[in-house]
């Protein structure tokens, strides 16, 4: 493993993903959470963005939020399904209420629409919204570092990633995996192709692991043998699947980052007690 390859980390740093609430119970749950995780001093919070546009108002109140707390956010902004003018319409608000960050998506169309409107990757809405707005915003892009669950293969998943940075993308946060050689191995590919954007790890704290199996089964993220069968062994014993959860996780994100890992993304599902104890065993608390 070379991990000269990787962008040498500077300060500890991470980032936080909330998905917007479908009810007002919901959304007054996740301005708790947001306090409580805000007070470890995050980079930014993302927030998630629906299948073709589905959440847009509910992002959009989120984002809000989070700005008027005075706290940076970096709302995803997919393109499938979507116009130029919708696009536009999207960046006026951003700029209107001080978004410098957005997380720039292909996105999946809803169930029964078939049309995939103006944009059909991913690149096309990095270079669009570069040619609509320059140097404005900070553009992170996906990556897949054990691949995309809809790629043909590695080399054209590889290729996608590379056009998207090429249209201009900023930084990358990754799918979440708990392999950290592929992602030190995907680093170092993309950096012999002269490559030097951040690659940020996603990061997913495992609070039920039947849940977990379920997700990773759907976006192709790996969960390694012996992990399988540690988690089964454990059955319902809630309360060991959280501790060697936590283990597991906490011990690969000091190996991304001991190999050179910019920051860490954790995808917190609006909860906090695992993210919270995860920045805390890792030492990212802002003092």
């Amino acid at each position: 493993m070379t991990s000269s390859l990787l962008t040498p980390r500077s300060s500890p740093k991470f980032s936080i993903e909330f998905f917007p609430p479908a009810t007002p119970e919901g959304m007054t749950k996740l301005q708790g959470v947001r306090a409580q995780l805000a007070a470890l001093g995050p980079e930014f919070f993302s927030v998630t963005y629906g299948a073709g546009g589905s959440t847009r108002d509910r992002t959009l109140q989120v984002v809000r939020e989070i700005r008027e707390a005075g706290l940076d956010a970096a709302p995803h902004l997919s393109c499938i399904g979507s116009t130029q003018d919708s696009i536009r319409e999207h960046l006026a608000e951003f700029r209107e209420i001080g978004v410098k960050r957005i997380v720039a998506l292909r996105g999946d169309l809803p169930s029964g629409m078939a049309d995939p409107g103006e944009f059909r990757y991913a690149n096309e809405l990095v270079e669009f919204i570069r040619k609509e707005s320059g140097d404005e915003f900070l553009l992170e892009v996906a990556s897949y570092p054990e691949v995309h669950p809809q790629a043909r293969s590695f080399d054209a998943d590889f290729k996608a990633f590379l056009t998207k940075v090429r249209a201009g993308a900023s930084s990358s946060i990754t799918q979440y995996f708990y392999n950290a050689d592929a992602y030190f191995h995907f680093v170092e590919a993309v950096r012999r192709e002269g490559v030097d954007i951040p690659i940020v790890p996603g990061i997913m704290p495992i609070a039920s692991f039947t849940k977990l199996s379920r997700f990773s089964e759907s976006c192709g993220a790996e969960i390694p043998q012996w992990m399988r069968r540690k988690f089964e062994g454990f059955g319902d014993d809630a309360e060991s699947v959280r501790a060697f959860g936590l283990d597991v996780v906490t011990a690969l994100c000091e190996r991304l980052l001991a190999g050179g890992a910019p920051s860490l993304h954790f995808y917190t599902l609006n909860q906090t007690g695992l993210t919270r104890e995860l920045v805390q065993r890792l030492g990212l608390q802002a003092s």
